[in-house]
Order: structure tokens, then sequence, then C-alpha cells
């Protein structure tokens, strides 16, 4: 399998902390190389290993905050 390789751009935010220290972070993330995009998922302290997640493009994070904001929370 080819190894996936990505650049942290910028973190943007952290929701949580599981028992294990592993922090579950919204960052805009390029991956292999391609323009970054915004990527929600955990991450180990070192970020090395990562948990599974989702990628969303600027047009689907804007959408999502339209959603959310609709909510009554």
């Amino acid at each position: 399998m080819a190894e996936i390789k990505y650049e942290i751009e910028e973190t943007l935010g952290e929701l949580s902390e599981s028992a294990k220290g592993w922090k579950k972070e919204l960052n805009l993330i390029s991956w292999n190389g391609r323009p970054a995009k915004f990527d929600l998922r955990e991450w180990d302290p070192e970020h090395k290993k990562m948990g599974k997640g989702i990628t969303l493009s600027r047009e689907e994070i804007v959408a999502l905050k339209e959603i959310l904001n609709k909510i009554d929370i």
C-alpha cells in the first residue's frame, strides 16, 4: 500500500481528548501535496497516527456551518 503523505497547515481547534490522550481536531491538511482541505479526526499526541475522519472542501464546510447554525442546541 502506498504511503499517505500529509501536512497539517493549520490547527483550527480541538473538540475533545480521549482517555488515551488522542485529540479530536479540526485542521487544514494537505493530503499527498494537494490543496489543503478541512479535516476532522482524532490524532495521537505526536500527530504520527490518526483515526478515521472526514475531509471537507471549503464549499462543504460552509454548507455544514449553515446547517449547524439552524440547529437549536
